[in-house]
C-alpha cells in the first residue's frame, strides 16, 4: 500500500515544486494577449475557462493510453511504476508544458509550423510527417479499441450491437462531426463532464485496490529489481525474455511521456485566455494522467495472484480490453464494472476525435489552407475513409507503430523546446537531458525492433546512446556558434 502513496506523492510534489521552476524558464507573461484574444474565429480560437481547458486537455491526452499502456507494462513488474513516475515528472509533464507554451507564443500554431520557425524548413517537414503519422495512428487505434470494448459487453450479446463493425461505423460518424464542427459545439460542452467521469472512475479503482487488493507490490520489490542479483534485468530480460530497455519505455508512453500530447496542446493553446494558465492546464493534466497510469499499472499487477504469467495469458486471450473488464468487475462488482468499461470506452473516443481534429489543423496550417467548412469537409472525408480501411489490420501491429511514432514525436518536441530555451538564454537542461534519453530509447528500439533494423540488443543499445549524446553536443556547439556570430 505504501508504494501507491509514494507514487502519487512524487507526482504531486513534482507539480508543486518542480513545475514552478520549469515555468520560470519559459518566459510566461500574464499581461500578454493570447492567440484567442487576437485571432478569435468562432471555430478553433474560442475562449475557454481554465477549469474547462484543464478537463478537456486531460481527457484529450488521457484516452485509453494511460490504461492500456500500463496494463501491458505491468508484465515487467513494479519497475513499470518507476518509469511512470520519473518519466512523468522530468519528461512527460515538461514535454506537455513546453508544447503548450510554444504554441501560445506562436499564435496557437501546430508543432511543425513552430519547428520551421525555430530550426529549418527541413525540420518542419520531418515534424509534419511525424505528427501526421502519429495523429493518424492514434485516430485508428482509438476507433478499434473502444469498438472492441463496446462490442464485447455481455448485455449486447446476441444482438447487432455485438458486432464490431457497427461500433466502428458509429464512432467514425461521430469523429466526422467532431472534426468538422466548431470546438464549442461538442468538445467544450461534453468533455469537461467526461473528464470528471474519468477522475471518478479512476478514484474508485484506486480505493478498491487499497481496500481489497492483497497483491499490491511492496517497496522491497522495486529495490530487489535493482540489487546486485537482479541488476542486469533492467537492461536485458524480464521473466518473459523481453528487454526492459527499450521496450518498457515504448510500452508505457501515456502516463510517462507521450508525443501525442503535443499534438493536442495547440488546440487548447488557441483557447486559453491567459498565459499563466499554461502550467495548471498542460503540466497539471499530464501529472493527473500519471496518477491514472499508476493506478492501472498497480491494478494490472495486483489483480492476478498468479503474477505476470496469469496477466500474460489474459492479454493473449483478449488484449488489454479483457484485462480492464477483469479488473473492473473484480473490484467494483458487475454494475461498477460495466460503468468502468463504458467509461474506458468513452475515453479513447474523446482522444480519437481530437486526434483527427488536430490532424486537420496540422495539415491545413502546414499548407496555409483556410479553415472554411468546404475545406474542412474535403480533408476530413478522405482521412476518415482511409482510417476505416485501417481498422481491418491487426491491432497489435497498429499499436507498435503508434508506440514508436509516439516516442519519436515526443523526443522531437523536446529538441524543439531545447532550441526555444537556448534562444531565451535560460536553463535548457530541463528539456535537453530528457531529449537525449528519449533519443537513446527511440533509436535503440527501432534498431532492434522487427519493424526496424532488427539488430541484436548488444548493438542497438550503444547505437542509441552514442547518437543521442552526439546529437546534444551538436546542438550545443551549433548554438554557441550562432551566439558568437551574433
Amino acid at each position: 500500500m505504501l508504494i501507491f502513496f509514494i507514487c502519487i506523492a512524487i507526482l504531486i510534489l513534482g507539480y508543486k515544486f518542480y513545475s514552478p521552476f520549469v515555468e520560470k524558464q519559459a518566459g510566461i507573461d500574464a499581461k500578454a494577449k493570447t492567440p484567442q484574444a487576437r485571432l478569435n474565429d468562432g471555430v478553433d480560437y474560442v475562449a475557454i475557462s481554465p477549469v474547462k481547458a484543464f478537463l478537456i486537455q486531460f481527457l484529450n491526452v488521457a484516452g485509453v493510453g494511460p490504461i492500456f499502456g500500463p496494463i501491458l507494462g505491468a508484465v515487467y513488474g513494479p519497475v513499470a511504476l518507476v518509469w511512470i513516475v520519473i518519466g512523468n515528472v522530468v519528461g512527460g509533464a515538461v514535454h506537455d508544458y513546453f508544447s503548450g507554451v510554444m504554441s501560445l507564443k506562436e499564435d496557437g500554431k501546430s508543432l511543425p509550423e513552430i519547428a520551421g520557425h525555430y530550426y529549418s524548413i527541413v525540420f518542419k517537414g520531418v515534424m509534419l510527417v511525424f505528427t501526421a503519422m502519429l495523429l493518424f495512428f492514434v485516430g485508428v487505434v482509438f476507433i478499434m479499441s473502444p469498438a472492441g470494448l463496446l462490442s464485447n459487453l455481455s448485455f449486447f450479446e446476441g444482438t447487432f450491437l455485438a458486432g464490431n463493425t457497427f461500433w466502428v461505423l458509429v464512432i467514425l460518424a461521430y469523429y466526422f462531426l467532431a472534426t468538422l464542427l466548431p470546438i464549442d459545439k461538442i468538445i467544450t460542452k461534453l468533455y469537461p463532464f467526461f473528464g470528471l467521469l474519468m477522475i471518478v472512475m479512476t478514484s474508485l479503482i484506486a480505493i478498491a485496490l487499497l481496500i481489497e487488493a492483497p497483491h499490491l507490490p511492496q517497496i522491497n520489490d522495486i529495490f530487489a529489481y535493482f540489487d546486485g542479483h537482479h541488476h542486469d534485468d533492467f537492461l536485458v530480460p524480464n521473466p518473459d525474455g523481453a528487454p526492459v530497455w527499450p521496450l518498457l519505455f515504448l510500452t508505457i508512453t501515456c502516463g510517462a511521456i507521450s508525443g501525442f500530447h503535443s499534438t493536442q496542446s495547440p488546440m487548447i493553446a488557441r483557447c486559453l485566455t491567459n498565459e499563466k494558465y499554461a502550467r495548471p492546464v498542460f503540466y497539471g493534466a499530464m501529472m493527473c494522467e500519471g496518477i491514472v497510469a499508476c493506478v492501472w499499472a498497480l491494478a494490472g499487477i495486483a489483480a492476478f495472484p498468479g503474477g505476470y504469467v496469469e496477466l500474460k495469458m489474459m492479454l493473449a486471450q483478449g488484449g488489454p480490453g479483457l484485462v480492464v473488464n477483469h479488473i473492473a468487475t473484480s473490484y467494483l462488482g458487475i454494475f461498477g464494472g460495466v460503468m468502468a468499461i463504458l467509461a474506458v470506452a468513452i475515453f479513447p473516443i474523446t482522444s480519437g476525435d481530437t486526434a483527427f481534429r488536430s490532424l486537420r489543423l496540422t495539415i491545413m496550417d502546414a499548407f496555409s489552407i483556410s479553415q472554411t467548412t468546404k475545406h474542412r469537409l474535403a480533408l476530413a472525408a478522405p482521412l476518415l475513409g482511409v482510417a476505416y480501411l485501417m481498422t481491418f489490420l491487426d491491432f497489435s501491429v497498429i499499436w507498435r507503430y503508434f508506440a514508436f511514432s509516439n516516442m519519436l514525436l515526443s523526443t522531437s518536441v523536446l529538441w524543439l523546446a531545447t532550441k526555444y530555451l537556448f534562444d531565451r538564454g535560460t536553463f535548457h537542461w530541463i528539456v535537453s537531458i530528457p531529449a537525449v534519453i528519449g533519443t537513446a530509447i527511440t533509436l535503440s528500439y527501432i534498431a532492434t525492433a522487427g519493424i526496424g533494423l532488427n539488430l541484436p540488443m548488444d548493438y542497438s543499445k550503444p547505437i542509441g546512446v552514442v547518437i543521442a549524446v552526439v546529437g546534444l553536443i551538436g546542438v550545443v556547439l551549433a548554438h554557441q556558434k550562432r551566439t558568437v556570430a551574433a
